[in-house]
């Protein structure tokens, strides 16, 4: 009984680390660097997200279907482009397990803009 109270147990912390555990090393990349620096997105959002919200040069991977065709990505370093912390999280992870390179990622959608005094800042909140 206990050794299957333990295996559940490392099975729910891996999922768990898995999904919410920050990726370190990875730099927020704001959306006007990455059309200047000519760097290669992948946009893991789903289709209607990322229609609706065009963002470069680069190709559309939904993270539900980033294991199944990470062959069609080029092997050079990766801008990724998430709807939120967790697909970030994710597909950074699915990225590099396949050998990508990925140095920076944008969530376009989770800024918010703070006035403090007479200084604007944007800040992401995840």
């Amino acid at each position: 009984m206990n050794i299957l109270s333990i295996c559940v147990l490392i099975s729910i912390m891996y999922f768990l680390l898995f999904r919410y555990y920050p990726i370190y090393g990875l730099h927020d990349i704001d959306r006007k660097d990455i059309e200047i620096n000519n760097q290669f997105v992948i946009d893991i959002r789903d289709y209607t997200e990322a229609y609706k919200d065009p963002l470069g040069s680069g190709i559309n991977i939904p993270i539900a279907h980033l294991k199944r065709y990470y062959s069609e990505i080029p092997k050079k370093d990766l801008v990724v482009v998430a709807s939120n912390c967790m697909e970030r999280n994710v597909g950074v992870r699915i990225l590099r397990k396949k050998g990508f390179k990925v140095i920076g990622y944008t969530i376009p959608s989770q800024k918010k803009t703070i006035i403090k005094g007479k200084q604007i800042s944007k800040e992401r909140y995840c």
